[in-house]
């Protein structure tokens, strides 16, 4: 079967062959003739089986048959005629780009938006009317409040991911956005599974659609290599270095738990020679989109995200996923290790599981219905006591030589990476009866300016001398017999 054969123009078949295909994908060879059929279509794949260029393709045929523009047709100002949408920008980013190069020789106006960056240039490049739209839900209903985009013409309808923006919390913003559309359209929806959730929002959305799975439902890319490795959480940033360094690895995306533990991976691995850099939520567009495109273009050989980047990032040939630490929902794991692998190539995934990730490693594997092979850890030295100390944040090891805050000599290894589960933060290490940290830098400037007077008083009252302790600043007339109690207030508070 080739693309021609499916119904697209000549033009649309040379630019999929300009990418480096000529066969299209199960769900592509499906979903091509239902869309140019006009069908509704509910569609159930896994990351990487080319279903974006399954929903891309046919809609470019439909607004431009045979390669040419539809003279009926004429562009009305802010009104958009498809209307794509996504969960994350990354996503809106990279749909976006497919549309462009598919449709480059086309006479196509397409625009995307996306919060964390200016409104302003969206809303212009939205004002003489549009082919295709791509947007995240809530600029969309930004610009929509503001008027600046007009979506009662919107002939058809795309949800990519449809399951990422409901567990994301969308999908109140996907049904204002929806009502906003008219009735007569068609509607494509694409999901990883077909949920309850799923299921029950393709009935509310969909008119007899034509349903399309291509692979059994949560199950893995057969071409993936999957290896786990046990190992404590306070040695795994060590492991990942020790992989990468030992395995010539190029080109490898690590997926954390949290932003904090990526910015730390980031920092520890770039310091041992090994050029990384961190994308996650907190970080702002132009960074995230700067460092994806060095990492793309080979310019940047570790890419530390959280799971924001878990669907939509297509990064061509990518050939190795770690997953630093197991994700808490089984199906993540699925959508994570899927960046690599794509488009019938092979690649490898590598896991970390620490103790207290064995339950997260067996909802994986009862959900995959396999039992993932064990990688050896033949050559790899766990870093020294003293290295997991100096590698604890500054505020875990306490300030030095205040004789408090400090862990006894042993108890690293053993607590390394406990509390990390939420914000990624080390316990606190705060001593017994420690007032909070507001009282704290209350009684500070009394504990500085006092301290050593007071210690002084306390030697020379142990010795029985109490005469050669110091007065207090200011108040030279009482007798130094009293400085103890009046000073023990500020010094330890109420």
């Amino acid at each position: 079967m080739s693309f021609a054969s499916l119904g697209l123009s000549d033009l649309l078949v040379r630019a999929v062959a300009a990418t480096g295909y000529t066969t299209p994908t199960p769900v592509q060879s499906q979903a091509i003739p239902a869309v140019l059929e006009g069908r509704d279509l509910m569609v159930a794949a896994q990351t990487g089986t080319g279903k974006t260029a399954g929903f891309a393709l046919p809609i470019l045929e439909k607004l431009f048959p045979m390669g040419h523009p539809d003279s009926t047709h004429r562009r009305v100002p802010k009104q958009v005629r498809v209307l794509v949408l996504t969960p994350t920008r990354e996503l809106a980013a990279q749909v976006h780009e497919s549309f462009q190069t598919y449709g480059g020789e086309l006479p196509m106006k397409t625009a995307c938006v996306f919060g964390g960056v200016g409104a302003n240039p969206q809303m212009k490049a939205i004002a003489p009317g549009l082919d295709v739209l791509v947007a995240c839900p809530g600029r969309l209903l930004d610009l929509v409040g503001q008027r600046a985009v007009d979506l009662s013409k919107v002939e058809i309808l795309v949800l990519d991911e449809a399951d990422r923006m409901l567990d994301m919390g969308f999908v109140h913003d996907v049904k204002k956005v929806i009502a906003k559309l008219p009735s007569a359209r068609q509607s494509l929806l694409f999901s990883a599974t077909f949920s309850k959730d799923i299921t029950d929002l393709a009935n509310k959305l969909l008119n007899n659609p034509a349903r399309i799975q291509v692979t059994p439902p949560n199950t893995t890319v057969e071409r993936i290599e999957q290896r786990v490795y046990r190992v404590s959480a306070g040695h795994k940033r060590a492991l990942v270095a020790h992989l990468i360094t030992d395995g010539a690895w190029e080109q490898v995306l690590v997926f954390t738990r949290t932003k904090h533990g990526a910015n730390r991976l980031a920092e520890y691995l770039d310091k041992n020679g090994l050029p990384a850099a961190a994308i996650h939520g907190n970080k702002s567009q132009s960074a995230r989109t700067k460092a994806l495109a060095d990492f793309k273009a080979n310019k940047l050989r570790i890419l530390v995200a959280t799971d924001i980047a878990a669907r939509g990032l297509d990064i061509d040939q990518l050939p190795h996923v770690i997953n630093f630490e197991l994700p808490n929902v089984a199906e993540d794991y699925v959508h994570r290790i899927g960046r690599t692998g794509r488009a019938g190539r092979s690649g490898g995934a590598v896991s970390l599981v620490s103790p207290d990730e064995e339950k997260l490693l067996k909802d994986i594997e009862r959900m995959t219905r396999q039992k993932i092979e064990e990688g050896s850890l033949k050559g790899f030295e766990p870093p020294a006591q003293a290295e997991l100390n100096n590698d604890r944040p500054e505020r875990a090891r306490g300030a030095p030589g205040n004789g408090r805050g400090q862990r006894p000599a042993g108890a690293g290894a053993a607590n390394q990476g406990r509390g990390q589960g939420r914000n990624d933060k080390p316990r606190s290490e705060k001593p017994r009866g420690e007032k909070p940290r507001g009282e704290q830098r209350a009684a500070r400037p009394a504990l500085n300016e006092r301290h050593d007077a007071v210690a002084e008083e306390r030697r020379h009252q142990a010795n029985g001398n109490k005469a050669a302790a110091p007065a207090p600043r200011g108040n030279s007339s009482r007798p130094s017999s009293n400085r103890p109690q009046r000073e023990k207030p500020a010094l330890f508070g109420r």
